[in-house]
Order: C-alpha cells, then sequence, then structure tokens
C-alpha cells in the first residue's frame, strides 16, 4: 500500500473547490484503513490561508509561488512530482474538473504511476486500491485495481458527499519551494459570469432545454414552467452555442455537473456529454419526440411527445395544483 495519500486542493479567487472536499473524504476513508496519513497540497501566491480549511488533513503542503496561480496542467504536475518524492506519497487523488484537467497525465508520464480517469468510487481490497471508473458517460463503469496500492486516480466530480470531507480540525502546515521554470502558458483574465445569472448548480428544480425547442422564443415556456416550480431553466451546449442561454446555464461535460432534486430534460436527445452533467439528479423527467432517445435510458420518468404541445398543459396543471 501507498505510504501517503495526497490530495490535489482546488481553489479559486480565495475559495475551496467542493471537489477538494469529496477528495478529502475519500481519501480519509482509504487513508483510514490502510493506516497511511493524509496530505493535501495547495499551490499558489494566495493559497495559505485557506489551508486551516482543510482540516481532514494531517497535513498541508504549500507552495506559495506566483508562477503556480492558475498555472497549466505541466507545471502543476512538475510541482506535484516534487511534493511526492519529498513527502513519499504513493497515490494522488486529482479533481476531474476542467481545472485539473491534464494534470494527471502529466504526472503519470513523469512519475511513472499509472493514471485512472473519472472515478467514482474507491475502496481497499486486500491491500489494493480498486477505482471505479467511469466510461462513456457512465455506460460502462470499469473496476481498476491498483495492485500496490500506487497510482494517480481522477476524482468524477459529485461521485463522493462533500460535506465527508470538511473537518473543524487544524491540520499542520509545511511551506515548501518547488523548483519550476516559467510557464508558457499564463492566466490573463478571469471572465464573470453575467450578473444577476442564477448559480445552476445550486438549484433544486431544473428544467432542461435542447434542439427540441426548435426556436430561442420558445425557451419562454421553459422559462414560465421553471417559474411556478421555484427553479431555473439551464441548457445542452447546442442551446448555448446559438446564444439561446448564456454560458452559466451549459450543463454537460463541458459545462456544469448539476445534481438538482427534479431534472426536465424538454428537447434534449441524452448525448454522453450532457448526461455526464446531470445524471446524478434524483428525479429525472424527460419528453422527446424520438422514442430511441437517449435520454430514456437513464431517466425515471418520460414522455414520447412534443415538448412544444406538452409544455402550455404542464404549465397549467402545475399553476392550477397551486391554486
Amino acid at each position: 500500500m501507498a505510504t501517503a495519500i495526497l490530495v490535489l486542493a482546488e481553489q479559486l479567487r480565495g475559495e475551496i473547490a467542493d471537489i477538494t472536499f469529496e477528495m478529502l473524504g475519500a481519501g480519509r476513508k482509504l487513508a483510514s484503513a490502510s493506516g497511511v496519513p493524509l496530505y493535501a497540497a495547495l499551490l499558489g501566491s494566495e493559497a495559505a490561508p485557506l489551508a486551516a480549511r482543510l482540516g481532514l488533513a494531517d497535513k498541508v503542503f504549500v507552495a506559495d509561488q506566483p508562477q503556480l496561480n492558475l498555472a497549466p496542467a505541466h507545471t502543476i504536475a512538475v510541482a506535484l512530482k516534487a511534493i511526492l518524492d519529498q513527502a513519499q506519497v504513493g497515490l494522488v487523488l486529482i479533481g476531474g474538473t476542467n481545472g485539473s484537467i491534464g494534470i494527471g497525465s502529466f504526472l503519470s508520464a513523469k512519475t511513472g504511476l499509472p493514471l485512472v480517469n473519472f472515478g467514482r468510487a474507491a475502496k481497499l481490497e486486500a491491500g489494493a486500491v480498486v477505482v471505479t471508473s467511469q466510461l462513456f458517460g457512465g455506460k460502462i463503469l470499469s473496476d481498476v485495481k491498483l495492485a500496490d496500492g500506487r497510482g494517480i486516480v481522477s476524482i468524477y466530480p459529485g461521485a463522493f458527499p462533500v460535506e465527508a470531507g470538511k473537518s473543524e480540525g487544524t491540520p499542520s502546515v509545511e511551506k515548501v519551494d518547488v523548483a519550476i521554470e516559467a510557464p508558457k502558458v499564463s492566466f490573463k483574465q478571469y471572465l464573470e459570469p453575467e450578473k444577476g445569472d442564477v448559480d445552476i448548480t445550486k438549484q433544486s428544480v431544473l428544467v432542461g432545454v435542447g434542439r427540441g425547442m426548435q426556436t430561442q422564443d420558445n425557451v419562454q415556456l421553459a422559462e414560465d414552467l421553471a417559474r411556478i416550480l421555484g427553479g431555473a431553466v439551464c441548457a445542452s451546449r447546442p442551446v448555448i452555442d446559438q446564444g439561446w442561454l448564456p454560458l452559466s446555464r451549459q450543463v454537460g461535460k463541458s459545462g456544469m455537473t448539476v445534481k438538482p432534486r427534479v431534472y426536465l430534460a424538454l428537447g434534449i436527445s441524452g448525448a454522453p456529454e450532457h448526461w455526464e452533467g446531470m445524471q446524478n439528479s434524483q428525479c429525472i423527467i424527460a419528453v422527446n419526440t424520438d422514442p430511441k432517445a437517449p435520454i430514456f435510458d437513464g431517466a425515471h420518468y418520460g414522455v414520447v411527445g412534443d415538448v412544444l404541445e406538452l409544455l402550455p398543459i404542464l404549465i397549467d396543471k402545475v399553476k392550477a395544483r397551486k391554486g
């Protein structure tokens, strides 16, 4: 088994990302089961004050260097390699997010450790770490065994509970200075979402719209339904690409990952890229004219029909039910 487990903490603009707490919770279970320490790594010149929030870790390594602020994947991998060597880490957990994409591949090449992508579950089994990897948007789940418990695992966002990774404890902090070259790619600007727009990741009810809405004007029907349900409208990528809704409303592999109580998929075919972003919704209700649409394979309830005919009826029914 690995002599230590390391979590790469994700942080942006002074906030720890939820994926960090997901990984800390998963890492703590593995560390406790195998009797090894759990470490975390914070990289960047503004990261040090955040170390106290990683109370589930036994120790936090802080590389307080401006070159690591939103640095490219290769640069982050170099810094992690130095920490791994210093702390004798054998198992690394990295978020499978847009912010960390590519880091695992570079780190694997530099360390020789195997990389498992899209990890949805992890357990200790006879000294080995068994990771359940999601393939093809969740259509296939594959158990990958790291025989000696050593490797790099990219954790799929939403796979583990966030609260399990939070603790009031105070970890020890060790500052490290890693030798890295100036990155060839540098961060220039952070684009803010439109002011006043909703955060779809915080909504309990989402009305998702796809190509089946046909025109931008028809999206208003979805807005009406979302308003009376107390939720918000989101969309698949084709709708966003046409400019019908802002980028902050996109759900899927290249957008946001959401887990609402109810997700209505209206005129959405259910391509793997979209399914990845909403498959963990508690209740999925799909409407599509194509009875063979992939969205019906995972939906809890489905209607084969024209969403533009169904929406006015549904809106009236909900209004009547609410009195």
